[in-house]
């Protein structure tokens, strides 16, 4: 019998389509073939609307009452069997000998329920007629005929009226017992799995317990959790806080599983406002739901993690208030409001407070004189590679600062100042605060909270007999300092009251002549509300000074309005907004030597104060700098100058690009200098002509290359017309505007050619971006100069089918007689790939693209089947199909070299006029303009990252003390806040072992909190140490060329609060190599510097960033070297029985410059080996090149000598000479190998081609 619809339907597991759908289109019937639904018929199948309105409905009642009905039965029968029980008897059949299971499971099932009562009823005729009786004569009863006729009418197939009594109710359930005994039965089956369910579900169920149970203990813990937050009035926390928490655990635990950390990482939603806030339930259940999965160990760790983040933002909260102090006071010494200080007089500043403060708490400050306050570049040689006599007394500073405190026995206060102090206002009164404030409040005993109560009253006195004694400059500092806060801040910016203080017991609160921020901080709002003794009517739900640097720079993206460019210069309005649009935000403050504006400021002084460092001591350092900085009108005026100097070029640079792109109609990136040349001669009529020339002389003689090839970059043009207007007399900036203006009138552009220039820079300003995004990866730049040209093809180039590819020159190390050099297809468009990708173009093949890069000019060829000299890549193609246009544009560097071309045709299309047009061409020069700059960017980053290996593993073998590295690369953000974000790149452990991420994870300000200090390092661009998590953190800067951040190591040095002095002058030296390597790097793809060589390995095409870091290691320990005389050595000499190990190094040294000297008596003999070290051999040292071909290292030879040594044994055992040479010597041998290991790949190439993912984008070839 055929299946019924409802049947067909349920066995084939398809869904049908509802009652109401009656319509579908042919092509939605079509699309639906083999889909899980079944089409809908036409609307003459109506018996399909009748059958799911009314026969599936009616189907489903029966279903149901028929479920009812046998729920009903079941139900009966349970009231039989509580009424009359079974009988026991049956269990007498059930046994667990498995012979006779087969006999009695039959005779159970089969016979005996119906035997049984039939024998009873047998026995009960037999009764009631007397047959048993002996007396009577026998009665005609047959008792087998009476059987048989029974079991004949009580068949079991017939008869199913018969209520079966305990006993055959008994022998039922019997005979389904021994029925799952019987194996491979449906009856053992089904036992089997129900027993197996019945297993699972109480394993099920004390799991549940126990997960319940476990809940609860968690619960628990983190309800104890939430008490060690800081919390506000209303007792929540920000849920952007727990996030970060979070986040930063799966970093931070590094046993989890990648898989599971991305899991994990997917539950949350990141939160980028602190408006959202949790109470104690809300936090307990959100944070439980994220780690309901964890293990019980994890969840510990866990717990610790999150005690530890919960230390962490307090101290972040005291912080913020410090920070609000120190905003509050760069604002009252900003007195012209240019928005910088002198960083030198600041500097001084701290030396002095420096000086005059306590030993105690000296050992808190960091010292103005060394590193990270100075920069290393600041540091002297001699500071730098000075050798450290005090390095065997070293001890951690947390351990020594209690027996210190116990030393100082009585107050320590500042040095009286002298007489003639020239610190004195003209009427003689003092303005130094630093003496009267130290001397009220002793440093040492307010870090550590306790103050003696003797002292604590002499404290309190001491504010009054100040005030008394300076009443004057008291008053009108109080009174100026209120008076700029009250106008320069907002009312958010708020100190902790004196009350708090005096709470917490750091110390008495400040008076007036102490300082006025803190007189003043009554009146103002509390940043944050978490400590329980604050008490305040208004709260705020973030710290105010989170994100003071991403606020401060925010009013560099605007055009401000007293540049007067919409007045004068409406046309170039639009571009200059576009500009800024397209520009990425600046990332943080650029280094300045001379000046320090708001966020550096602010970093400068936490730097100096440390870590732990109480209110008061805070207020002492704000009162002593803002009493004491001052300037005198001249610096006013330079500084206010200053400002407006930059305003002008910023307005300048920014005018004269929006004017380069209006010219530059095409994006292709250059203007000729003939025509600029042509436009400016016509300048005021003519009459400027002598100095366009005088200009263009000494432009050509600054810029050899572009005045030779007779084109103008976008820097080129401005510096240009700059040169111009100073041969012109008359105010620069004024000439400047009127040449604009003149050129605004004669290059006139309509709105059209204004939209596809504006789509064109976009489409450009996506190749840069991709190569600043991409974490050091060319796959992303190829991608977006591909669909550059595809999508300016589709909407400007009549739609036409382009076939793109990029070919890089490479020196020919495969077949050197077929020519120098060859061309590598690196990557190409989706349908190119099997016939160009990784292909090879040699100079003895056919094709024009060599022509274009010795010509060093695009080649077209508008007919590609007349011109008789192309390469066919693709063979399958028939001959008759070859038609169409061809162009090739050579790719240059910075310098104008080219290294590679960027070739394009039009083969695919078989329309009649495939031609490149002439603005098609020049966009094309763009791209291949865009591209170059974008790739050696890339190449610039990897080279950054290249270097930083090499560093590390330098810093690794000479500083155990490292937890772990991380290093990121800074990357503009993709988010609307225009941020930036930090990719990590490389992360080394306690061992040196390096990941090199292929995933980097990108970090994102509003996502972590608790790395905040590696954003401060980015924005401030200077050194950060902190403590993160129970770990002391280390964040230094790699800065670009214009002193921003690109870079940054954080670099963990565990549970140390500091490195012991060897290690720190190891880690400095490091970081300043690293520091000048990286700008050594970035100066190679710049068109106005060459580069430096200094060893014979750096003159090869590409420059081993591993060789920069080494050489300039080597730069230092030269100059250290040649300063050596005959004082230096005379300690080495004085011994007649030296170390071993001095003796070992300088025989290495030896053995090092003259290899032949190997086992004789210069070497081997102590007296003769000290003799060699005389002037001649320390120059020879100087000029020493390891890297030179001529040069012949046996390595092995010298690091037999010193092998097996540590380095820290270098330090107590040797002199500073001896450590020298050491250093010298490892330099020397890292270089020789990678000199050699570069002049073994050269001899032995082996080229991995790059992988090139193409576009997906469906494009004739």
């Amino acid at each position: 019998m055929a299946a019924q619809p409802e049947e067909t339907a349920q066995t084939s597991g398809l869904k049908h389509p509802k009652a109401g759908d009656k319509h579908m289109s042919a092509a939605g019937m079509k699309g639906n073939q083999g889909g899980p639904e079944l089409p809908c018929l036409s609307d003459c199948t109506l018996w399909k609307e009748c059958f799911y309105g009314k026969v599936q409905q009616r189907s489903l009642s029966l279903q149901e009452t028929k479920v009812k009905a046998i729920r009903a039965q079941k139900a009966k029968e349970e009231k039989v069997k509580k009424r009359e029980p079974c009988d026991e008897l049956c269990r007498e059949w059930f046994s667990s000998e498995k012979e006779s299971l087969d006999a009695r499971t039959y005779l159970l099932d089969k016979l005996l329920p119906t035997l049984i009562p039939g024998v009873e009823k047998l026995l009960v005729e037999a009764e009631r007629k007397n047959v048993l009786a002996p007396a009577k004569e026998p009665a005609k009863f047959d008792p087998i005929t009476f059987l048989g006729e029974y079991l004949m009418r009580h068949h079991p197939q017939y008869d199913t009226s018969t209520k079966p009594g305990p006993y055959p109710r008994g022998l039922k359930a019997v005979t389904e017992e021994l029925e799952r005994e019987i194996p491979d039965t449906a009856s053992e089956r089904l036992a089997r799995m129900k027993s197996e369910a019945k297993t699972k579900r109480k394993e099920r169920e004390q799991a549940e317990h126990v997960k319940c149970q476990q809940k609860e203990m968690r619960q628990a813990a983190l309800a104890t959790q939430f008490k060690e937050w800081t919390a506000d009035v209303s007792g929540r926390i920000p849920v952007a806080l727990i996030q970060s928490a979070l986040k930063s655990f799966l970093d931070a635990c590094a046993s989890t599983p990648i898989d599971a950390r991305k899991a994990h990482e997917g539950k949350l939603e990141i939160t980028d406002t602190w408006g959202k806030k949790v109470n104690a339930d809300e936090f307990i259940e959100y944070v439980h739901s994220y780690t309901e999965d964890f293990p019980d160990d994890m969840f510990q760790e866990f717990l610790k993690h999150l005690s530890l983040c919960a230390v962490d933002f307090q101290e972040a909260i005291r912080r913020d208030t410090h920070r609000q102090m120190f905003t509050d006071l760069f604002l009252h010494c900003d007195h012209g409001q240019v928005g910088v200080l002198d960083r030198p007089k600041i500097l001084g500043l701290l030396e002095q407070f420096y000086e005059r403060s306590s030993v105690c708490a000296r050992r808190r400050f960091c010292n103005p004189k060394e590193w990270p306050i100075l920069e290393l570049q600041e540091v002297g040689l001699e500071d730098l590679w000075a050798g450290l006599e005090d390095q065997e007394g070293y001890e951690e500073p947390g351990e020594s600062l209690v027996s210190s405190q116990a030393e100082i026995s009585e107050r320590e206060v500042l040095a009286p100042k002298p007489a003639g102090d020239p610190r004195q206002s003209s009427d003689g009164t003092s303005t130094g605060v630093g003496e009267g404030l130290l001397e009220q409040m002793d440093v040492s005993e307010t870090e550590t909270g306790g103050i003696p109560e003797e002292e604590n009253q002499a404290a309190e006195d001491a504010p009054a007999a100040e005030a008394a004694k300076e009443p004057a400059r008291t008053e009108s500092f109080t009174r100026q300092h209120s008076d700029t806060f009250g106008q320069q801040t907002s009312p958010g910016t708020a100190l902790q009251d004196e009350e708090h203080l005096q709470e917490q017991g750091e110390g008495p609160a400040l008076s007036d002549g102490q300082g006025s921020l803190a007189a003043s901080s009554q009146e103002r709002v509390e940043p944050w509300s978490g400590t329980a003794h604050v008490r305040s009517s208004h709260r705020h739900s973030d710290l105010l000074t989170f994100d003071l640097s991403f606020r401060h720079r925010s009013h560099e993206e605007r055009i401000p309005e007293d540049w007067g460019c919409k007045g004068r210069f409406p046309g170039l309005c639009p571009a200059m907004a576009d500009i800024q649009s397209r520009r990425a935000p600046r990332v943080g403050s650029a280094f300045d030597a001379s000046c320090l504006n708001l966020p550096r400021f602010v970093q400068l002084m936490e730097t100096f104060l440390g870590e732990g460092v109480a209110l008061p001591a805070v207020k002492s350092l704000v009162g002593f700098i803002g009493e004491e900085y001052r300037q005198t009108e001249e610096e006013k005026e330079k500084q206010v100058e200053k400002a407006l100097h930059i305003s002008r070029l910023t307005r300048r640079k920014l005018l004269l690009e929006a004017l380069f792109e209006q010219w530059d109609i095409n994006a292709s990136g250059f203007l000729d200098m003939k025509e600029v040349e042509a436009a400016l001669n016509m300048f005021k009529e003519g009459m400027e002509k002598e100095a366009v020339r005088k200009a263009k002389d000494h432009f050509c003689s600054r810029y050899p290359q572009l005045g030779r090839v007779g084109k103008l970059s976008p820097k080129a043009f401005q510096t240009f017309l700059e040169l111009v207007a100073s041969e012109v007399t008359g105010d620069e900036d004024d000439i400047i505007d009127n040449i604009v203006e003149f050129f605004t009138s004669t290059v006139e552009r309509s709105h059209m050619e204004f939209l596809q220039s504006l789509a064109r820079r976009r489409w450009l300003h996506n190749i840069q971006q991709a190569a600043e995004t991409s974490g050091a990866r060319v796959g992303p730049v190829y991608d977006a100069v591909l669909k550059a040209i595809l999508r300016d093809a589709e909407a400007h180039g009549d739609s036409k089918k382009i076939s793109a590819y990029i070919a890089l020159l490479e020196e020919n190390q495969l077949s050197p007689e077929r020519g120098q050099t060859l061309l590598r297809y690196v990557t190409c468009t989706t349908d190119d790939a099997p016939y160009v990708l990784n292909q090879i173009l040699y100079r003895d093949m056919k094709g024009v693209s060599f022509a274009a890069v010795e010509e060093e000019k695009p080649i077209h060829v508008p007919r590609v089947q007349l011109h008789g000299n192309i390469h066919f890549w693709n063979h399958d193609r028939p001959a008759e199909e070859r038609r169409g246009s061809f162009l090739v544009l050579p790719l240059h560097d910075a310098h104008w070299r080219v290294f590679g071309t960027l070739g394009l045709d039009t083969l695919r299309d078989q329309r009649e006029k495939t031609i490149f047009l002439t603005h098609e061409i020049s966009f094309y020069q763009g791209v291949s303009h865009a591209f170059s700059k974008a790739y050696h960017h890339v190449r610039a980053l990897g080279s950054v990252l290249q270097m930083a290996l090499t560093a590390l593993d330098w810093l690794y073998h000479k500083v155990p003390s490292i937890h772990t590295v991380s290093t990121y690369l800074v990357e503009p953000g993709n988010d609307q806040t225009r941020d930036y974000a930090l990719r990590r790149m490389i992360t080394t452990d306690s061992i040196g072992q390096k990941e090199i991420h292929t995933s980097p994870v990108l970090l994102l300000r509003k996502e972590d909190f608790f790395r905040h200090y590696l954003f401060k390092c980015t924005d401030c661009s200077e050194v950060i140490l902190t403590s993160v998590c129970g770990e002391q953190h280390i964040a230094v800067p790699l800065r670009d060329l214009s002193g921003r951040a690109l870079g940054l190591f954080d670099i963990s040095i565990g549970h140390h609060q500091t490195l012991p002095p060897r290690e720190q002058k190891d880690l400095q030296r490091m970081l300043k190599m690293a520091q000048a390597t990286c700008s050594e790097i970035l100066k190679m793809p710049s068109e106005e510097t060459k580069a430096t060589l200094v060893l014979e390995a750096e003159h090869g095409n590409l420059r081993h960033a591993g060789i920069l870091f080494h050489r300039f290691m080597l730069q230092d320990l030269r100059e250290c070297i040649q300063k050596l005389n005959a004082e230096s050595l005379a300690e080495i000499k004085s011994c007649e029985d030296p170390p071993a190990l001095v003796h070992n190094i300088m025989k290495a040294v030896l053995l090092l410059l003259h290899p032949e000297w190997e086992g004789t008596e210069k070497t081997e003999n102590w007296n003769q080996c000290i003799l060699q070290f005389d002037d001649s051999l320390i120059q020879e040292m100087y000029c020493f090149d390891p890297t030179a071909a001529s040069v012949h290292v046996q390595a092995e030879l010298v690091r037999a000598c010193v092998s097996g040594v540590p380095q820290a044994a270098v330090w107590p055992r040797g002199s500073i000479a001896a450590w020298l040479l050491d250093h010298w010597l490892h330099t020397c041998l890292c270089l020789a190998q990678l000199a050699e290991s570069m002049r073994s790949n050269t001899a032995h190439p082996q080229h991995c081609p790059q992988q090139c993912v193409p576009l997906d984008h469906q494009l004739l070839a």
